[in-house]
């Protein structure tokens, strides 16, 4: 029985985690030929999903060269970072606006720091979960515009996101932060709110600046190989 071809959105969503999970290293370049050979499919369905990952600045097309993955430019990700913390500010006070006692229990629920100990083992899943706390709360400002632009600096930082939660330590602590933050959302204690989130961000904004190039080698050789995609 003949294998159905990936999708578009299959290929995109593997692309886009072989640069997140630096299988495919910054500065290394990717081409349509031989991505489809790869895929076992069309170089159309690759053009679409290269366009897709260009927009979301993960990669960078060069006239005539190709496809390069994208540098990490730490100034650039450290600027992204001061942009995320107005949007995360503003997302917090939205929240305490619009999120109910009853969604914000229901978060706080998920957050308490007793829980970090069941997931500490699954660093890949607290990365994502940690992401999708900021997420949820800027859902919970019910402002489509706010989360969108969110999301936009989520996917250009992403990269070095992926390189935190080194320890155990790093975990409760995050686990700590988050639960304080949701409990002053649902004290609705503005002032005390926007300060713990800023915090929080600006803490990330300096473990990112120190990442370097080498870090990011090391990442890579620790990670268990994967699997071409068929």
């Amino acid at each position: 029985m003949r294998k159905k071809r990936l999708t578009t959105r299959e290929i995109y969503q593997d692309l886009w985690q072989k640069i997140i999970n630096f299988d495919l290293f910054p500065g290394s370049r990717v081409t349509e030929m031989e991505l489809a050979e790869e895929y076992k499919t069309s170089r159309t369905p690759i053009r679409e999903a290269l366009k897709r990952l260009e927009v979301e600045g993960l990669i960078t097309v060069r006239p005539k060269q190709g496809c390069y993955v994208r540098q990490v430019d730490i100034d650039l990700v450290s600027d992204y970072y001061t942009v995320r913390v107005a949007l995360e500010a503003m997302t917090v006070e939205l929240a305490i606006e619009n999120m109910s006692d009853e969604e914000l229990k229901a978060f706080a629920d998920e957050w308490n720091p007793r829980n970090y100990k069941k997931h500490r083992s699954d660093p890949e899943y607290i990365k994502q979960f940690e992401e999708r706390f900021h997420i949820v709360i800027a859902e919970g400002s019910r402002n489509p515009a706010l989360l969108q632009y969110l999301e936009d600096v989520n996917n250009r930082i992403r990269p070095i996101r992926a390189l935190g939660f080194p320890d155990d330590k790093s975990i409760k602590d995050t686990y700590e932060e988050h639960f304080e933050i949701i409990t002053l959302i649902q004290n609705r204690d503005v002032a005390r709110a926007r300060e713990a989130m800023i915090a929080h961000i600006r803490k990330s904004q300096k473990v990112a600046r120190s990442v370097t190039l080498s870090q990011l080698e090391q990442y890579r050789k620790k990670r268990p190989r994967r699997t071409k995609s068929a």
